[in-house]
């Protein structure tokens, strides 16, 4: 299918590893932050506070430390004030990298990821000069192991998701933005398990580079997503994983 690559599976790996080092804790907090001073700090009317919610206690973080965050976010508690930005740029062979960033210093995480970029071959861009080539999506995946694929394809459109694709070990369910939560909370009382839920932004096309492009560009992609501001990092790249 257009719009999907390895990218999303090399990510989904990488995410394991970053929840044994505790750095997905400092990305849930911040997700948390800019939740909560967007939209308030009531998860009830605020549904991307109650995702991010969801998804911090999924990963075991202590109910004290969410209250924490959005108590900081609302003023309630002294903290940095945390703000969201969209980074664009090209990497090796001239592909689209957009990136999602939470920071509480502009001007120190502009300087640090241009210069990452230029250390790999890559650059940063202006606002608006790859944007256009993602579209906004809601992204939930399930194991395989507990429908098969042809019932979850069934149910999913059903419910009103957009497509099924189906990995080697997991199916991710792409919907509208529209219909993201609907979708979302209706498969969880079907009785299935939600692995992770999240909007993303998807590529509408791919882009093929070869064998050398990959490996510096999947070098640049890693080296992004393990900064600390960097919430997510995507690219139009069709990339090969290398083992």
């Amino acid at each position: 299918m257009a719009g999907h690559s390895k990218w999303a599976q090399i990510k989904r790996k990488k995410a394991v590893a970053d929840a044994k080092r505790g750095k997905l804790f400092t990305k849930l907090i911040r997700e948390i932050s800019v939740a909560a001073r967007q939209g308030g700090g009531n998860p009830e009317g605020n549904p991307r506070l109650r995702l991010a919610i969801e998804q911090a206690r999924a990963a075991n973080m202590p109910m004290e430390n969410i209250e924490r965050a959005i108590k900081k976010a609302t003023g309630e508690l002294e903290g940095s004030k945390f703000e969201e930005i969209i980074y664009e740029g090209y990497g090796p062979g001239g592909i689209a990298i957009l990136i999602e960033a939470v920071t509480d210093n502009k001007n120190r995480t502009v300087s640090e990821l241009r210069h990452l970029f230029s250390r790999h071959g890559g650059r940063l861009a202006e606002t608006g000069s790859v944007n256009w080539k993602f579209q906004r999506k809601g992204i939930i995946t399930i194991t395989k192991d507990q429908i098969n694929e042809d019932d979850l394809i069934m149910l999913a459109l059903d419910l009103g998701a957009d497509d099924v694709i189906t990995e080697t070990d997991y199916y991710e369910v792409q919907t509208s933005l529209e219909n993201f939560e609907k979708v979302r909370k209706a498969l969880s009382e079907k009785g299935l398990k939600i692995d992770s839920a999240s909007l993303q932004f998807v590529p509408q096309n791919l882009m093929k580079i070869n064998s050398k492009e990959n490996e510096t560009a999947l070098k640049l992609l890693e080296v992004l997503e393990d900064h600390d501001d960097v919430q997510n990092v995507y690219t139009d790249a069709d990339l090969t994983e290398i083992e």
